[in-house]
């Protein structure tokens, strides 16, 4: 009950900063800007930091998000939180270095987070560039 009460919550708060960081463009920002960026920079972090959290609290709840290559058994659950963000980061960003792959609902979950991730630019381009066309 826990988990799904955390991963709701953090889903809701990677939706609220989406939806205020194009609010804000709608508004505020006709091109780019330093506040932008910043904004940008926060919206990925919050993005990570929140699917980060599903992650953890699933895989200390027992169920299996990812595995990694080199597993060292049970960890604490700083180095499990770090991990954590860690998948989460390579998953948001689509690097995919390999050494640690998603496996049951994880898979899911990362198709996911990975869409927002490879998505987001794009829209947030289209975004500016719609506000700079009707400025003309």
């Amino acid at each position: 009950m826990v988990t799904v009460i955390v991963s709701a919550l953090c889903l809701v708060i990677i939706s609220a900063a989406l939806r205020q960081l194009f609010s804000s463009l709608e508004f505020e920002h006709r091109m780019f800007s330093y506040h932008l960026f910043v904004s940008i920079l926060l919206l990925y972090t919050i993005i990570l930091i929140g699917f980060g959290i599903i992650y953890f609290v699933l895989m200390k709840e027992g169920i299996g998000v990812y595995r990694e290559e080199l597993d060292d058994g049970s960890l604490d659950w700083m180095h499990e939180m770090a991990r954590s963000l860690y998948f989460s980061g390579v998953t948001l960003f689509t690097v995919g270095y390999g050494d640690m792959i998603p496996v049951g609902v994880g898979r899911a979950l990362a198709i996911i987070e990975a869409m927002v991730g490879y998505s987001l630019p794009a829209a947030l381009v289209a975004k500016v560039w719609q506000n700079y066309k009707e400025d003309r």
